[in-house]
């Protein structure tokens, strides 16, 4: 793939546990980038899940204000999967606001069925529109 047509960030978590090759399917035309504060070990396993011999990660802030700021740094024009416990209002108001299409999914763990389905379902119109 040369260039993604979308960018991802979530947590290890949000994708462990996800059936098997969800993750990969959907990021077929994407590119993630995991948020590294479960550790190294859950970090490789996504690698793996996703066959990926290298990964990107996103920096950890001190602060949530500074955490969002790096996380639609990373997002810059691209339309952006962003998944995570909860959203500030800042990150909701930045969403809603900008050009680029942007789901924001509230997921403490890995991602459940109904998420993932609403997930396949902006990453489909995405496909659509690049047709």
């Amino acid at each position: 793939m040369s260039e993604p047509s979308f960018r991802f960030v979530c947590a290890p978590s949000a994708l462990i546990g996800a059936p098997s090759g969800w993750a990969r399917e959907m990021l077929k035309e994407g590119e993630v980038a995991l948020l590294g504060d479960e550790g190294l070990e859950a970090v490789n396993a996504v690698a793996h899940e996703l066959d990926l011999v290298a990964i990107s990660l996103i920096r950890a802030e001190t602060s949530a204000d500074r955490q969002d700021a790096t996380v639609t740094a990373y997002a810059a024009a691209l339309p952006l999967v962003w998944v995570a416990d909860s959203f500030t209002e800042r990150a909701n108001a930045w969403a809603r606001d900008r050009g680029p299409m942007t789901l924001l999914s509230q997921s403490s763990g890995p991602v459940d069925d109904e998420e993932r389905r609403r997930i396949d379902r902006f990453v489909a119109i995405l496909g659509r529109q690049s047709e």
